[in-house]
C-alpha cells in the first residue's frame, strides 16, 4: 500500500488527529492543569466539608446549650411552683390563725356582754326586790303599827342615832 492510499483512509486521519491532540495536550500540560483544577476542587470540597463539620459542631453546642437552658427553665419553673405552693400554704395557715383569733376575740366580747347583761339584770332584779320589799314592809308596818307605837319607835331611833354619832 502506498502512502497516498493510506492517507485516503479515514481511520488513519482519526489516528493522526488523536496523536496530534495527545501531543497538543502534553505540550500545553492539560493533564497537570486538569489535575490542579481537580485538586483545587477537591480542596474546596474538603474546605466546605470542614466548614460544614464546624457548623454542625456549633449547632450541636447551641442545641446542648438550649437543652441545658430548657432543663434549667424547667427546674426554675418547678421551684417557682413549689415556692408558690409553700407561700399559699403559709398564707392559708396565717389566715386560719387570724380567723381563729378574730373568732376568739368576738366570742370573748360576746361573753363579756353577756356577763354585763347578767350583772345589770341581777342589779335590776335586786333593786326591784328591794323596792318591793320596802313597799311590802311599809304596807305591813302601816297596817300593824298604831300611832302611839310609831311615836315610840321614832323616839327610840333618834336616841340610838344620837348615841352612835360622836
Amino acid at each position: 500500500m502506498d502512502l497516498f492510499e493510506l492517507l485516503k483512509e479515514y481511520e488513519v486521519w482519526v489516528a493522526i488527529g488523536l496523536v496530534v491532540l495527545i501531543v497538543a495536550f502534553l505540550i500545553l500540560r492539560v493533564p497537570s492543569t486538569v489535575a490542579k483544577m481537580l485538586d483545587a476542587r477537591a480542596a474546596g470540597i474538603a474546605k466546605e466539608l470542614e466548614e460544614a463539620k464546624k457548623l454542625r459542631e456549633e449547632a450541636a453546642a447551641v442545641l446542648a446549650g438550649y437543652v441545658q437552658k430548657a432543663a434549667q427553665a424547667e427546674t426554675e419553673a418547678a421551684r417557682i411552683v413549689a415556692d408558690a405552693k409553700e407561700e399559699a400554704e403559709r398564707f392559708a395557715k396565717e389566715t386560719r390563725a387570724q380567723l381563729r383569733q378574730q373568732i376568739e376575740r368576738r366570742a370573748q366580747i360576746a361573753r363579756e356582754k353577756i356577763e354585763q347583761a347578767e350583772t345589770a339584770a341581777l342589779d335590776e332584779i335586786r333593786a326591784l326586790a328591794a323596792d318591793k320589799a320596802a313597799a311590802a314592809a311599809e304596807t305591813l308596818i302601816t297596817k300593824h303599827l298604831d300611832p302611839s307605837r310609831s311615836a315610840a319607835l321614832v323616839e327610840q331611833s333618834i336616841k340610838d342615832f344620837s348615841a352612835n354619832t360622836p
